[in-house]
């Protein structure tokens, strides 16, 4: 079986176009609505939308990965990194997850970069002492795979390219996702762009 990387066409990904076309139609109606609210909103009450926008992003997706933090201390920490008060103790996991998106918040119109996405990793994996080389691209030679069932008989269900390739592969990712910025030579609509970048991305499965 050939992996999405491994095919002849890779990265060249396609779509239906006009499938897509409502839900990007939809979305852009949606975050049309938001803005014109939050203009609307007193400081205080848009500081906090924003507040609990970026937390509830931040714990649905490390839900995602099997991480359950607590949205309370998200919600303070992020408050803590956007100087709006906040505080009490949180778990590193919560803080670095919410560094990652008060970073991303302030930077969001900024070119990606791979150094980018590795101090992002630093940011998330803050609390992992069992993980060496974090913020690094995988360095070993054995096979990245995604398993599950008994460990003398594992299935496998996705394994990642090998580690030599991973720096050229995401040099690639990044100039990709640049390019269709909505500025930039290619650009592409707002959802279909993120589904790509995660299809492309996931393919990459550069993460220690």
């Amino acid at each position: 079986m050939l992996w999405n990387w491994q095919r002849s066409d890779w990265p060249k990904f396609t779509w239906d176009k006009p499938c897509l076309a409502k839900a990007e139609e939809q979305f852009l109606l949606g975050a049309g609505v938001i803005v014109g609210t939050v203009k609307h909103l007193a400081p205080e009450e848009s500081e906090q939308l924003t507040v609990e926008a970026m937390s509830s992003e931040a714990v649905t997706t490390s839900e995602i990965e099997g991480e359950i933090l607590n949205r309370a201390s998200v919600q303070s920490s992020i408050r803590k990194q956007l100087g709006l008060g906040g505080g009490g103790r949180v778990k590193r996991a919560e803080q670095g997850v919410a560094e990652m998106m008060v970073d991303l918040y302030r930077t969001f119109r900024e070119p990606l970069t791979e150094a980018k996405l590795r101090a992002w990793q630093r940011m998330l994996l803050q609390d992992r002492s069992d993980l060496r080389d974090i913020g690094m691209y995988r360095m070993g030679g054995e096979p990245m795979q995604v398993v599950s069932g008994a460990i003398h008989a594992p299935g496998v269900h996705f394994e990642a390219p090998p580690s030599a390739s991973v720096p050229r592969e995401t040099r690639r990712f990044v100039e990709w996702f640049n390019r269709c910025e909505p500025g930039g030579p290619e650009p592409l609509p707002a959802l279909t762009r993120a589904g790509v970048a995660h299809l492309y991305f996931g393919g990459l499965c550069t993460r220690i």
